[in-house]
C-alpha cells in the first residue's frame, strides 16, 4: 500500500501563494487517478483537484483559475500549485488516490488570513 507525505503549507496572507508536495512511498506510475483534498474545520473532507496517469484534469469550481495540480512519476510527487488563496481556502490538505483506498497521511495545514 502506498502511503503519501504531504507538505509546503503554512500561513499566508490573502492574496497569496503555496506550493504543496506530496511525496508518495512507492511508485504512482500505475495509479490512474490522484488528487487533493482538503478539510475545513467542521467540514466533510471535498475533493479539490485530480489529474489522471494521461494528464486529464478536474478541478472542483471555488480553485477553477486558482490552483494547479501536477504530477511527476519519476518523483513519485504529486503538486499543488495555489495561488490567489483565499480565506475560505483554510484547510488541511491532503492527497490521496481518486477514489481514495487505504490510510490518509497527516495533512499539511493550510491557513489563509490577515
Amino acid at each position: 500500500q502506498v502511503q503519501f507525505v504531504e507538505s509546503g503549507g503554512g500561513l499566508v496572507q490573502p492574496g497569496g501563494s503555496l506550493r504543496l508536495s506530496c511525496l508518495a512511498s512507492g511508485s504512482i506510475f500505475r495509479i490512474n487517478g490522484m488528487g487533493w483534498y482538503r478539510q475545513a474545520p467542521g467540514k466533510q473532507r471535498e475533493l479539490v483537484a485530480g489529474i489522471t496517469s494521461v494528464g486529464i484534469i478536474t478541478y472542483e469550481d471555488s480553485v477553477k483559475g486558482r490552483f494547479t495540480i501536477s504530477r511527476d512519476n519519476a518523483k513519485n510527487t504529486v503538486y499543488l500549485q495555489m495561488n490567489s488563496l483565499k480565506v475560505e481556502d483554510t484547510a488541511v490538505y491532503y492527497c490521496h488516490t481518486i477514489p481514495p483506498r487505504g490510510d490518509w497521511g497527516q495533512g499539511t495545514q493550510v491557513t489563509v488570513s490577515s
